[in-house]
């Protein structure tokens, strides 16, 4: 069989990058060697945000009384959540697969292999094989979650971001290694329903991306609700024991606390790696950085015809991301005089409770920068439709570009904050500076006003504050 593009990987980026190539008028073929939609889709994005949900609504409800509703004894049946979960993932990889046919994109699933004559060979479960000539190779196979020696996933007492997606029973403890999005959104999940929760963290706040204020609140509130939260402290030794496992930590900086800990469980969520095993046959050996594969401006390898977009070319690891480099790379590839842009600007989203949302710079970032800058910030509480909806914890703070006024970054910890940072991304996008955002009427009540005030303080006339 021939293609114009043969992509490999079909989550975000591969599925995407496929579906567009269609649209195009190409040939195409998607290799997924699980199920469409990838990593993304079955085993992360997709399901956390269902398991998030639940966690909400189980909170809601024994917020009842302060709404007015009298209800009785409130139960979670925990494998239900789960499987509810699944069944998200299960509904929209077939909505991709859908997709995929009303496109008339072939789909193959196997692991996808580039040779040496650049066509690719799809090994299927039963170890039968397939070979696709093309004259254009995609690769999107994302990444996989990084481990440490002698933790080795088992489903039962170790765990990744996958395997913790399957269990059925809640874990009576936990300690999670690392607090990014992954392990705040799970440390958050299972807090919810009284699984005690242990984050440890070898940088000095959890959410180390994202920026300092934002990142001590939510330190705070995460310790206010019981979660417990060593910061500036690394692991020395881990044991896997009878009754679940132990780690002993020191201080990596100032601040950090040396001690045993002991949970029935234990989930690694230290970063991911770039998933090529398997990727590239005997002679097939394209340029990497740190294990992730290097693309020119047009998303090409150092392979001619071979080109790569998502997680598997690294930094920053996130859906929309990975999306936006398939995008490109097709369009620059079969649009006349496109010229493809890499990714510059991008939205950081954490689905915890309080929401955390940024885009652009952090107030660090631009210090360290030398720019000129002022700042607006703007609290919940003093919105009226946060505190109407009874979710009054948080702020909207941007940074702001002296002396045209242009939004150098923007960071929001509060309800709907993943929501509320598009108009951000638009402004930044568009160049829209707070003369024109403060001239933009934002409806009454929402929690949108709050950007608007955030502007307002920046200008020094904030009228709620």
């Amino acid at each position: 069989m021939s293609y114009d593009l043969v992509v490999i990987g079909g989550g975000p980026a591969g599925y995407v990058g496929a579906l567009r190539a269609a649209q195009l008028g190409k040939k195409v073929a998607c290799v997924e060697w699980e199920r469409a939609g990838g990593t993304c889709l079955n085993w992360g994005c997709i399901p956390t945000k269902a398991l998030l949900k639940s966690a909400e609504f189980y909170h809601q409800m024994h917020r009842a009384e302060e709404f007015g509703f009298k209800i009785g004894k409130i139960e979670f049946d925990f494998e239900k959540i789960m499987l509810r979960s699944r069944g998200v993932s299960d509904q929209m990889a077939k909505g991709i697969e859908y997709l995929f046919r009303s496109k008339k994109v072939d789909y193959f699933v196997g692991r996808g292999q580039v040779t040496s004559d650049k066509k690719v060979v799809v090994t299927a479960a039963d170890g039968s094989k397939q070979t696709l000539e093309t004259k254009h190779i995609l690769l999107a196979t994302g990444c996989t979650p990084k481990t440490l020696p002698g933790l080795k996933p088992d489903g039962k007492k170790i765990f990744s971001s996958r395997e913790i997606l399957a269990i059925r029973e809640k874990p009576e403890s936990i300690i999670i290694l690392g607090a990014g999005a992954i392990g705040i959104e799970f440390a958050h999940f299972l807090h919810a329903f009284g699984t005690k929760v242990t984050i440890v963290e070898m940088m000095p706040r959890i959410l180390p991306v994202e920026d300092e204020e934002v990142s001590d609140l939510l330190g705070k509130i995460f310790v206010k609700n019981g979660i417990e939260v060593l910061t500036n402290t690394k692991v020395e030794k881990t044991e896997i024991t009878p009754k679940g496992v132990k780690i002993t930590t020191s201080p990596a900086a100032e601040g950090g606390k040396a001690g045993t800990f002991e949970a029935s469980t234990l989930l690694v969520a230290i970063g991911v790696q770039a998933n090529t095993e398997g990727l590239f046959g005997p002679g097939v050996a394209p340029t990497l950085d740190r294990g992730f594969l290097t693309v020119n401006d047009r998303y090409q390898t150092s392979i001619p015809g071979v080109y790569a977009a998502g997680d598997i070319i690294g930094p920053p690891w996130l859906a929309h991301v990975a999306s936006y480099e398939a995008i490109e790379a097709v369009e620059g590839l079969y649009v006349p005089g496109r010229t493809p842009h890499k990714v510059t600007i991008f939205p950081g989203c954490t689905y915890c409770s309080p929401q955390v949302a940024s885009i652009g710079l952090t107030e660090k970032k631009a210090k360290e920068k030398g720019l000129k800058y002022k700042i607006g910030k703007f609290p919940y509480k003093a919105s009226g439709r946060a505190v109407a909806v009874g979710e009054p914890e948080g702020f909207v703070k941007l940074i702001v570009g002296e002396p045209h006024g242009e939004i150098l970054g923007a960071h929001i910890i509060g309800s709907e904050a993943t929501e509320l940072i598009a108009e951000l991304g638009l402004a930044i996008t568009l160049e829209a500076t707070l003369d024109e955002i403060h001239s933009t009427i934002h409806s009454h009540p929402t929690l949108s006003e709050m950007i608007a005030e955030a502007v307002l303080a920046a200008r020094g006339g904030a009228l709620h504050i």
